[in-house]
């Protein structure tokens, strides 16, 4: 590690962070590269790689702990329970740290941050969990759901759910889904670029590439140092995007000379697939909230050069007059729960509760009732989340249906036919994590039938 400078003391201040301050993983760890950019590589990898890790796994590392110690995880002291949280996650994934190295600087850190009194038993908790990790006993499977969330680091209520909605089965291969790294994915942008030089630019970088599932212009990159550096993404033919995400633009089908509205855009993925789509003719109406986020969509506008897209800060949920009928297609990507890419944010399972989850259901149907009014008669509504939660999703749909003029579309004529099922006919699909080859996601249209 770089002198003056231990990456377990900075560990242990992000997870502090993280889990008593309330502060976001990704946002925390970001910090702290940009304050510690002097580090080495090696030393940043080391820190993000722990910080992440033991967040991620954190309910199965206390069920571990607590398998083997008197106190509980929830009666240590904060700086006790982190220090030891990352050392047991170094002990079970982290092949390239000896154990005894692992457990030797926890003692060291415990007595610098001022628990001299308690290195005896953080040495002792440890050394016994190197010894006889692989002798703990989980929860028997026939109760699923305590099994299945101390196996999978997944709160009970969370699998809970799942597994009443999805059955075991299939939650078992969500919760595996989140847990496994998963590679970037990039659009290849399509108006006025050859795919095959893209293709040949990336290899020239020495990056992988891979065909992604389901679309032809969606492919898996790995390989690289950051994508920031690759000159098909500075030259804004590359878009790194799920291909969950990407089918949204295809169950739209923006034809040349349509007006989009995307109410809630950032970082403007689907509006920049959607004004692709339309060559340079139409235009996407890129609307967010926050400014810092409009921002964000304005510098990938200028990245890609399209001129059939225009980004604004305007909020969903006060009503655009000047909007009404206006569009002939609107995209609400709402706010959601998240639960379709924990596997990408892992505090989410953490932070979302079934009261704030109620309150996320409040927004977005606030945001649809104002929605439907800039569609034009004949235009199309498309609705879509980042979650797999049916309270968020079909529970959406009906009351799209029971409460405005619109009526479901299928989606079988804008999907490849290995995504077709009972409610792609039915004008919905919900993506599952693990069983597709995506994140989750969830996506419907409708189309307006009156005034």
């Amino acid at each position: 590690m770089s002198k003056g400078y231990n990456a377990r003391e900075i560990i242990l201040e992000l997870l502090l962070e993280i889990n008593e301050e309330g502060v976001y993983c990704h946002t925390a760890i970001g910090n702290a590269l940009k304050k510690y950019q002097f580090l080495p590589k090696q030393d940043r990898a080391f820190i993000t790689r722990v910080c992440e890790g033991t967040v991620e796994y954190a309910i199965q590392i206390d069920y571990i702990i607590n398998y083997f110690s008197k106190i509980r995880t929830t009666d240590m002291k904060p700086v006790i329970r982190e220090i030891l949280r990352s050392a047991v996650y170094q002990f079970l994934y982290m092949d390239s740290v000896p154990d005894s190295a692992a457990c030797n600087e926890a003692v060291k850190l415990a007595q610098k941050k001022g628990f001299y009194n308690l290195k005896a038993f953080v040495n002792g908790v440890l050394r016994t969990i190197a010894r006889q990790a692989g002798e703990v006993k989980y929860p028997p499977k026939s109760d699923p759901v305590a099994y299945l969330s101390a196996q999978y680091s997944m709160p009970e209520y969370l699998v809970k759910k799942w597994v009443e909605a999805y059955g075991g089965d299939i939650t078992r291969e969500m919760l595996k889904s989140f847990l496994r790294e998963s590679p970037t994915t990039i659009r290849c942008v399509q108006n006025h670029n050859a795919q095959e030089k893209i293709l040949e630019s990336l290899r020239k970088q020495r990056v992988k590439v891979e065909k992604a599932p389901y679309l032809d212009y969606a492919f898996y990159i790995s390989g690289y140092d950051h994508v920031m550096m690759l000159d098909a993404f500075w030259s804004g033919k590359i878009y790194v995007q799920d291909v969950s995400s990407m089918l949204v633009t295809e169950i739209a089908q923006p034809k040349r000379g349509d007006y989009v509205i995307d109410l809630c855009a950032a970082p403007g993925g689907k509006a920049l697939h959607m004004a692709d789509r339309m060559g340079d003719f139409g235009m996407v109406d890129a609307r967010d909230v926050t400014p810092h986020k409009v921002q964000a969509i304005q510098e990938n506008i200028v990245r890609s050069e399209a001129i059939n897209i225009q980004a604004r800060c305007q909020d969903a949920t006060v009503f655009d007059p000047d909007s009404v009928f206006k569009a002939d297609i609107v995209l609400a990507d709402v706010p959601c729960s998240g639960y379709g890419v924990i596997g990408k944010k892992p505090d989410i399972k953490y932070k979302m509760t079934a009261q704030k989850q109620q309150e996320v259901i409040i927004l977005q149907r606030k945001i649809l009732s104002m929605a439907v009014d800039y569609i034009k008669p004949g235009g199309v509504l498309i609705y879509s989340t980042c979650t797999i939660a049916r309270e968020e999703n079909q529970d959406n749909v009906q009351w799209l249906l029971d409460n405005f003029p619109l009526e479901a579309e299928s989606l079988n004529p804008y999907l490849p036919r290995s995504l077709h099922c009972m409610t792609t006919a039915k004008g919905y699909l919900q993506l599952l994590p693990g069983v597709h080859h995506t994140d989750g996601f969830f996506m419907a249209r409708f189309k307006r039938v009156s005034t």
